[in-house]
């Protein structure tokens, strides 16, 4: 073991008993300028000073709100609370960056999108609501599987669904921690050739709509996340986005840290 990660280790271990102290990376990404893999990153590149002097520890202890934290030399303070609903345009990366050039949320928010962190993840090909928050933790309440904040799909799917195929989707797939399915399942409209579903979640899972439809024997060919807790997209179109205040995000989440 290395004389850094022995000292990252006792950093992590003075972390559970200091209060108001917290890891530098973590400091950085909860000020909503990095993420916290990138915060590590600019930490060990040097770029990144705490107090006036370059620190190379992303696990150094430091309390936010004294630690003087700079990085790239400009001085960071924590962006004031804001929260934004975003319609999110098919084919949109929900990342702030991305090495082959494709287009993202945040470079289409542009400078309204400061501090803003994204609540959970849309994929390339899933348009729809996406919540982008300040306050990271009412995002990690969100995003906690007991919590079970009901995320509702709007799904279009080759071919028409049966009866068995919606049992098919509440009964779930796989086992255990794996176990994918749906809280409830409601058939809009279908022909011969396509049908459109309400599917609503109750956690976060990689392509889970997609999956738990092509277990019943159906491929999506298009999906729009229409809500999220009690939060809709309203008349918003897609790349569009609106200010949500805490009295509205209280009502869509009973019982959230606001």
């Amino acid at each position: 073991m290395t004389a850094r990660a022995r000292q990252a280790g006792k950093d992590r271990a003075l972390a559970t008993t200091r209060a108001g102290r917290v890891a530098l990376n973590r400091a950085l990404s909860k000020l909503g300028v990095l993420s916290r893999s990138e915060a590590t990153a600019a930490v060990l590149n040097g770029r990144v000073r705490v107090a006036g002097r370059v620190e190379d520890r992303p696990a150094r202890l430091v309390v936010p709100e004294e630690a003087r934290l700079e990085l790239d030399g400009r001085r960071l303070s924590r962006a004031a609370w804001r929260s934004i609903i975003l319609y999110k345009p098919r084919g949109v990366l929900t990342t702030k960056r991305d090495p082959e050039g494709r287009p993202t949320v945040y470079e289409g928010l542009g400078a309204a999108a400061r501090g803003l962190r994204a609540v959970g993840r849309l994929d390339r090909a899933t348009s729809g609501l996406l919540l982008l928050t300040t306050d990271s933790r009412l995002a990690n309440w969100i995003l906690d599987p007991a919590v079970g904040i009901a995320r509702v799909y709007l799904t279009t799917v080759r071919g028409r669904v049966s009866t068995d195929d919606v049992a098919t989707m509440l009964s779930g797939m796989g086992q255990g921690r794996d176990r994918l399915w749906a809280a409830a399942v409601r058939v809009v409209k279908q022909s011969g050739r396509e049908s459109q579903l309400l599917i609503e979640l109750r956690e976060g899972r990689n392509r889970e709509v997609r999956r738990l439809c092509e277990a019943a024997g159906h491929e999506v060919t298009r999906l729009t996340r229409v809500g999220l807790g009690g939060l809709e997209l309203g008349r918003l179109k897609p790349g569009e986005w609106r200010e949500v205040t805490r009295a509205e995000l209280r009502h869509a989440f009973p019982g959230a840290p606001l």
